[in-house]
Formats: structure tokens, C-alpha cells, sequence
């Protein structure tokens, strides 16, 4: 049987996950000494579900925008009450599962290396056969080890380290575990990807216009992300926001050019078989370069609704793509 740690807690996060937050909270519950799951507005039973797996549940505000930043700083407020506040927070999102073994190596890690404010491990995909894009997902997880820049949404935190630099930034609509890692290795924490089996992740996409939704979300996040921290020496997501706008900026002038100078401007869209070929060089998958590519119009149009949104002072509004 398996024992709890008793110094770590959990924040899952979701909405309308169904038998997947059954699976997460099922996997979590032995494993930690609390779980904390927040939800944003879930109407299949969500709340009551988590709260019969031993969850403690907290439902936000429905006035106010809902982020996955803003819940996840519900759970962590919640978890610092009590008698006993654990030192670190396995987040993780309600689509996940817990993997055997993952709490283990993890803690061991961080007991060695103290100014590790972050431990991350391998995300897989539960069922890459079921479409294009749920395998292009689980190539994207697919990242380096070792000491890295940032993590995704499953991460081992402490929680003196979250403390020192003010937890998420509740008002970003995506992007924000990169936006906090930002600040963690500006105090001087570290962040930290490790060759384990972490979590299983279920993505069920299906639909082209859902990969595009995400795909455009991150785009958002990219622009927001260099607005805050885009400065050097961080330059964060300066580079991948300019090669968005670059690539669909330079389509659509060579287009124009085409239609109205001289077909022969038609010539230099080859620029984009020449991408995906270069892509699918380096590639496991030739898939996912026509896809990486391709992904770059959808970037630019969450690239400019960020901007648009922020000249004009409209409130951001979550891309969801699920």
C-alpha cells in the first residue's frame, strides 16, 4: 500500500474534466497528505465527484474572470491553512494522472539540491494514436533534461519559493507557469526537468480548429510573456512572438505583392516548404514540422488579440480550445 508523503500537498485544477479528474484524484489521493482541487465553473459534477475522492473543494467566484493562474493561487492559499502546511505543492491539472514513483525521485531531488524551487518530469500523452494532434502534443512534451528555463502545468514546487516571489500572476489567460519560473530564477531559484515519468496528460483533441484555438492561445501567451519580461537579459518569448508575426507578416505581403505587382512575388512563398523541410530534418515526426509551421498563423492572431486587447483596454478573455 502506498504511504503519503506527508510534507507534500496538491492543487489540481479543472473544469467539466469528468472521469479524468476521477483518475487524477484517484492517483493523488495516497500519494500526498492533502489535495486541493480547485474548479472554475464545472456542471458535470465535477465538485461533488472530487469532493468524495477526499478532495478538499473550492469553487471560484463565478463574477470573476476564471484563469488557470487564479485557481491554482486558490489552492495554494488554501493549503497554507491548517495545522500542518506542507513545504512543497505537486500541481497538476485535472486532465493528468499522478505516475507511480514520479513523488519519490522527485522529493530525493530536492532534498540534494536546495535551490531547486521546481522538479518536473515527463508528461506523456494517454492515447497519441487517437489523432494527429494529440501525437503532435506528446512530441511537444517531448523536452530536455536537465536544469532548464521552465516548466509546464505539473510541476514539484516549494512552497517558501512560490512565497518569495508572490505565486502566479492571476491575470494571465496562459503562459503563466513559464511567467512564474521567470521570477522563481530571477530570486535565484532554479528549475529543473528530470528523465522520470512525471504525469500521463489527456489532451482529446480531435479537431483541427482545436489545435488552431491552442495554438492561438499561445501565441497570447508569447506576446504577454515578452511584454512583461522581454526586456534583456531575459528576452522571455521575444523570439518566438517576433517569428510569428515575421512569418505571417511576410505571407500576407507577399501575397498582396502578387495580386497586385507581379505574380512572380508568388515565388518566394516556397519560403514555407523550405521551413518544413529543414523542420522535418530534426524531426522524429514529418508531422509535426508541416504542423510547427503551419502553427505560425494561428501564433500571430493570439499575438495580436493580446495587442489589440491592450490598446483598446479590453479585458483578456481565456482562448479555450477544450
Amino acid at each position: 500500500m502506498t504511504r503519503p508523503h506527508l510534507n507534500v500537498g496538491a492543487v489540481v485544477i479543472g473544469r467539466n474534466e469528468g472521469a479524468r479528474l476521477k483518475r487524477c484524484l484517484s492517483a493523488l489521493r495516497p500519494q500526498v497528505a492533502r489535495v486541493i482541487y480547485v474548479d472554475s465553473g464545472s456542471t458535470d459534477g465535477s465538485r461533488e465527484a472530487a469532493a468524495s475522492l477526499g478532495a478538499e473543494v473550492i469553487a471560484l467566484d463565478l463574477e470573476q474572470p476564471f484563469t488557470a493562474a487564479r485557481a491554482r493561487n486558490a489552492g495554494l492559499a488554501q493549503l497554507r491553512t491548517g495545522e500542518v502546511i506542507p513545504e512543497l505543492v505537486q500541481v497538476i491539472d485535472g486532465d493528468c494522472e499522478l505516475r507511480d514513483g514520479w513523488l519519490d525521485t522527485a522529493l530525493q531531488f530536492l532534498a540534494q539540491t536546495p535551490k531547486a524551487a521546481v522538479v518536473c518530469g515527463r508528461r506523456r500523452e494517454r492515447h497519441p494514436e487517437a489523432s494527429i494532434y494529440n501525437r503532435l502534443i506528446d512530441l511537444e512534451w517531448d523536452t530536455p533534461i536537465g536544469q532548464t528555463r521552465a516548466c509546464g502545468g505539473d510541476a514539484l514546487m516549494r512552497l517558501e519559493a512560490l512565497h518569495s516571489v508572490g505565486d502566479f500572476n492571476p491575470t494571465l489567460i496562459a503562459g503563466e507557469e513559464p511567467e512564474l519560473c521567470v521570477r522563481l530564477r530571477q530570486a535565484g531559484w532554479s528549475i529543473w526537468r528530470l528523465d522520470v515519468e512525471m504525469t500521463w496528460h489527456d489532451a482529446a483533441l480531435t479537431r483541427f480548429s482545436q489545435w488552431w484555438t491552442r495554438a492561438k492561445r499561445a501565441g497570447h501567451a508569447y506576446a504577454e510573456g515578452a511584454a512583461l519580461h522581454g526586456a534583456p537579459p531575459e528576452r522571455h518569448n521575444v523570439v518566438q512572438t517576433r517569428r510569428a508575426l515575421i512569418w505571417s507578416a511576410g505571407t500576407m505581403v507577399i501575397i498582396l505583392a502578387g495580386l497586385f505587382v507581379s505574380p512572380l512575388f508568388y515565388i518566394a512563398l516556397l519560403a514555407w516548404p523550405a521551413q518544413i523541410l529543414r523542420l522535418a530534418l530534426r524531426s522524429r515526426d514529418p508531422a509535426q514540422a508541416f504542423f510547427l509551421s503551419l502553427g505560425k498563423l494561428p501564433e500571430a492572431l493570439g499575438v495580436l488579440s493580446y495587442y489589440r486587447a491592450r490598446l483598446t483596454g479590453r479585458k483578456k478573455k481565456l482562448i479555450e480550445y477544450k
